[in-house]
């Protein structure tokens, strides 16, 4: 991992901060941490999807022969149902699994599973390059609802059979934004956070707009946003990393 700029980057600078409540409070603390002034603005928050899919999903994990995580969340919403129907890691152990990016292979390995991928750049279409041949596997992808069909449309293309199961919902957060004057930055960590941000009457103003990886970025672009900067890597440290690089004196 590169090693972070010295503190003084980012001193005193007012962030934004629209990822959910949960995680904004953990990059807060890092911020501050660097001498920043977090504002904390979940824009989404993470909520269960509706359970029958995917438990049918899960009493057939046996039928896969991959299962494609493409988030954390959906680490965590997987491993919540399996405990629910007293399973536990040993049933996806027995099937390959692939991560995007190291948050969600971290997520993974709290669960002592290990996945057999995990490409180096953490976006969808990179899963599909790393692949190889995967006419007739059957994969399951358990994803957010609201998640981009390019992974799955890319695999039925190539001749794989897929299961697409919501196994959490991203749900946008109501409410008037803070008061976001003298802002210096707006962090976007996925797509959502940047339509609701916008849906919210909020502004960026003068505002260094900066995304985790250019997913969020061509969104915010589509969005009329002007993006300043885009992490090299797609994580909180790269997006820390972008800040820093965009803020400098």
């Amino acid at each position: 991992m590169p090693a972070a700029k010295p503190a003084g980057a980012l001193q005193g600078r007012r962030i934004v901060i629209t990822r959910p409540a949960e995680k904004a409070r953990r990059l807060a603390e890092r911020l501050r941490s660097l001498g920043a002034v977090p504002i904390e603005f979940p824009t989404v928050r993470i909520e269960p999807a509706e359970a029958g899919p995917l438990d049918a999903a899960l009493r057939a994990l046996d039928s896969f022969d991959w299962i494609v995580f493409t988030s954390a969340n959906g680490v965590d919403a997987v491993f919540a149902r399996l405990a629910a129907a007293g399973k536990d890691a040993r049933d996806v152990r027995g099937r390959k699994v692939a991560a995007i990016g190291p948050v969600t292979a971290r997520a993974l390995k709290e669960h002592d599973v290990t996945p057999s991928l995990v490409p180096k750049e953490y976006v969808a279409e990179a899963i599909l390059e790393s692949l190889g041949e995967v006419r007739g596997k059957r994969f399951l992808l358990p994803r957010a609802d609201i998640a981009r069909e390019a992974l799955a449309v890319g695999l039925k293309q190539r001749g794989a059979v897929v299961t697409e199961v919501a196994a959490y919902r991203t749900v946008g957060v109501s409410g008037p934004p803070p008061d976001l004057s003298g802002a210096d930055a707006v962090t976007f960590t996925s797509s959502s956070t940047v339509r609701h941000f916008l849906a919210s009457g909020a502004a960026v103003g003068t505002a260094k707009v900066v995304c985790i990886g250019p997913v969020t970025a061509a969104t915010a672009r589509e969005l009329g946003l002007t993006v300043d900067a885009v992490a090299d890597e797609y994580t909180e440290d790269g997006l820390i990393q972008a800040l820093e690089g965009v803020l400098s004196p």
